[in-house]
């Protein structure tokens, strides 16, 4: 029983990185950008939730009303102001952009909210369980999981059968050929951005309310996102939460095995498919 638990546990947790992940896949499968700044991005989203909930009074699930259209439209910004001017056949120029973007952001953060980890209560839900058989699950993993699922489904619907989707879909495809057929590739990319934060809001929300966060920990949110994607196969949504309970499965089993294992059974799993599987296990695109 301990085992079926630590798989429950571990598959759980899968649907938190597959939250890091899924701004991380949709970036990358409609502008094959690397975007080293996702990790602060989502550390700023918690920080504007921690902001929004202490200064109106609200819930961290309330605060996501204001801060994930906060987010895209930052995100929006940030493509039309800054990125699309770098962005090209170098991938160089773009990731140097977005490295620079995460060192300033973990340095304003810095400053204006201090080193001190910080969580979002949730006062009910950090204590919540419901029992299923034998097993106890916390209400808010359960929750976790069950958003990432929606987001990635509603994300994955949004790409095949609606307008905008078939517009990410033409420009991933061919840029110039979209551009010549009516579609403004700047307003194409803003908006996937914006999409893209919006969904790391979500995520930013999730993390402070499921542990402390301070500054510095988005590089480490960063790297469990870009495994979860790599492991999934890039550009595949569904990949990328196969990806993420892969990893937090490997995570869970390695912390049974010994408590100071649990980061590192994820890192060597990894390793391991990317030696087996160098696209992943659901590879969109494959250049």
């Amino acid at each position: 029983m301990d085992w079926i638990n630590v798989l429950i546990q571990g598959i759980l947790l899968g649907g938190l990185y597959a939250l890091f992940a899924a701004g991380l896949s949709l970036i990358f499968g409609v502008m094959r950008l690397v975007n080293i700044a996702h990790g602060d991005l989502m550390v700023g989203a918690a920080y504007l939730g921690l902001t929004t909930c202490a200064t109106l009074g609200v819930t961290p699930l309330v605060s996501l009303l204001l801060v994930v259209p906060a987010m895209a439209g930052i995100g929006y910004a940030l493509q039309r102001v800054v990125l699309n001017r770098v962005m090209g056949e170098d991938i160089l120029p773009p990731l140097l952009v977005t490295f620079g973007l995460s060192v300033i952001l973990q340095n304003t953060l810095l400053l204006g909210y201090s080193a001190d980890p910080q969580k979002l209560s949730t006062k009910v839900l950090d204590t919540a369980s419901v029992a299923v058989g034998p097993f106890n699950l916390g209400w808010l993993p359960v929750l976790t999981f069950a958003v990432a699922v929606a987001l990635i489904w509603a994300l994955q619907w949004m790409f095949y059968r609606t307008a905008l989707g078939r517009a990410f879909r033409a420009t991933s495809d061919n840029q110039d050929i979209a551009q010549l057929m009516g579609l403004n590739r700047a307003h194409v990319f803003g908006l996937a951005m914006a999409l893209a934060l919006a969904v790391t809001a979500v995520a930013g929300i999730f993390l402070g309310m499921r542990t402390a966060f301070d500054p510095s920990v988005g590089g480490t949110r960063l790297i469990f996102g870009f495994e979860a994607v790599i492991i999934g196969g890039l550009g595949n949504l569904w990949g990328t939460l196969a990806g993420g309970i892969l990893l937090g499965v490997a995570q869970a089993v390695g912390s049974k095995i010994d408590p100071g294992w649990q980061v590192l059974a994820g890192h060597v799993v990894f390793l391991a498919i990317l030696a087996v599987r160098p696209k992943g296990f659901f590879p969109r695109i494959e250049a």
